[in-house]
């Protein structure tokens, strides 16, 4: 007999304490995204060790993999969204006949994409404007990298499915396990083996497989509620329109900010190697110090998605609020500490020890460290839109956020201002913020409280 989600659980987010839902389901997620960006930074530190080519040419790629892994996140986003406004609903057949349906779509397309990016990445790198050493590089670590997709899908789902649920603790530990396995095989392949960038690549590729095994084993364990079993599956045209509906706009939104960020980085680049391996450096730390907010906005879209499916608007409205005040306080404390420069400098130098890079990576991550809380107000207010299925709206702001406000901040700056590569950093915080305040004005419009999707 399948063994019933936790009316704990349940009853916690649909009637208890929000603060204490907030962060019983926030906390795992933030610790989870520090896991999953760990995976970057022990590459981008053992690589440091290197030489500053290989950081380079790392920074210069990994929007490519980010381009794919945002389009794939699509679906499984609109997974968590369905899977967790049935739940909400207490339809709970009707949530495991939808988890059937994205997961065999995830399958197919990460397959499809592995194939395809391999294929092309080539091309890809060539057109990125690498050379020499960077064009090799870059071009031995996407091919290897983009090997682990259907892996990674397969946690990524594993983890939509937990979230769905209120579960934020198990998808954490599944990554703590891969991560641990890369901390371990990183300096094995990179230093002891002398293999290099393709070192850095297999490693990452290597540590995802045993949490991907253990991901397909949980999910189709028959004993809970939410599993996969494919004996009898009968498609339903009205659940792939429903996942349509909500994940195509996150996968668009996702792969086009990717694509953004791919020509933002091509345009570091046209600064030189030192400029380039700085902004990949204060990227980084800068995805540490918003995981705050990132957990928080998460959190909330399970606890709205539930809420909404249980037709209780004014809750939902409420966990917004509480969520917006927790995650702002926070960021705007952490922020100003970070931003200033004697503690920035020493975060830096630990992932390099090239005198160029530094200042120009300190001064990066001091400024983004500053405005950091405008991304409380993005993602609380992107958990909100999400939970509730608008899916759209994200898609419509992320466009406006890199293309619009980002490209030409960059141009105003650069042509206009003339102030050179910090042309770039003020790019990325003066769009961070618009965005926001364009979120957070549109959550005053109450667009939010229509239902995009009809939970029967």
């Amino acid at each position: 007999m399948a063994k019933p989600i936790s009316e704990d659980k349940r009853t916690l987010l649909l009637e208890g304490n929000l603060i204490k839902a907030i962060l019983i389901l926030a906390v795992p997620v933030m610790l989870n995204s520090f896991i999953q960006s760990m995976y970057n930074l022990t590459d981008t530190y053992w690589l440091g060790k290197i030489g500053t080519e290989s950081q380079a040419a790392i920074t210069l790629v990994s929007p490519v993999q980010n381009i794919l892994i945002n389009f794939g996140m699509g679906i499984t986003t609109a997974g968590s969204i369905l899977i967790s406004q049935y739940l909400g609903a207490r339809q709970d057949k009707q949530a495991k006949s939808m988890a059937n349906h994205i997961c065999l779509c995830s399958i197919i397309f990460a397959f499809i994409c592995a194939a395809l990016c391999w294929l092309a990445s080539p091309g890809i790198v060539s057109w990125l404007g690498a050379e020499g050493n960077i064009y090799k590089y870059g071009l031995s670590y996407i091919r290897i990298v983009v090997l682990d997709l259907p892996f990674l899908f397969m946690i990524n789902m594993f983890t939509a499915v937990h979230q769905s649920q209120g579960d934020t603790f198990k998808p954490m530990l599944l990554n703590l396990l891969g991560v641990s396995i890369n901390l371990i095989l990183d300096p094995l392949f990179l230093i002891t083996f002398d293999w290099g960038i393709a070192g850095a690549a297999l490693a990452t590729l290597l540590a995802k497989i045993p949490s991907a095994v253990i991901a397909i084993l949980s999910l189709c364990n028959k004993k809970k509620l939410i599993h996969i079993n494919f004996k009898g599956f009968q498609f339903d045209k009205n659940k792939m329109i429903s996942i349509v509906k909500i994940g195509l706009p996150t996968a668009i939104g996702g792969s086009t900010m990717q694509f953004g960020f791919l020509l933002m980085t091509k345009n570091v680049n046209d600064y030189g190697m030192t400029a380039t391996t700085a902004y990949g450096i204060g990227n980084k730390i800068n995805s540490i110090i918003t995981l705050p907010a990132n957990g928080i906005g998460s959190a909330i879209s399970t606890i709205v998605g539930q809420n909404i499916g249980a037709n209780n608007i004014k809750r939902a409205d409420k966990t917004f609020h509480i969520a917006l005040r927790i995650g702002a306080t926070f960021l705007f404390i952490f922020g100003t500490i970070l931003s200033m420069r004697f503690i920035a400098e020493p975060i830096v130098r630990f992932f390099s020890t090239d005198e160029n890079v530094i200042p120009l990576a300190t001064q990066f991550l001091s400024l983004m460290a500053m405005c950091c809380w405008t991304n409380a107000f993005y993602n609380v207010s992107q958990g909100l839109f999400q939970g509730c299925g608008h899916t759209m709206i994200i898609m419509l702001v992320d466009a406006v956020r890199i293309w619009g406000f980002r490209f030409l901040t960059l141009w105003f700056c650069s042509s206009i201002l003339h102030m050179g590569v910090e042309s770039v950093w003020y790019s990325v915080v003066i769009s961070n913020a618009l965005s926001a305040l364009c979120l957070y004005l549109l959550y005053w419009t109450g667009i939010w409280k229509k239902r995009t999707i009809k939970i029967t």
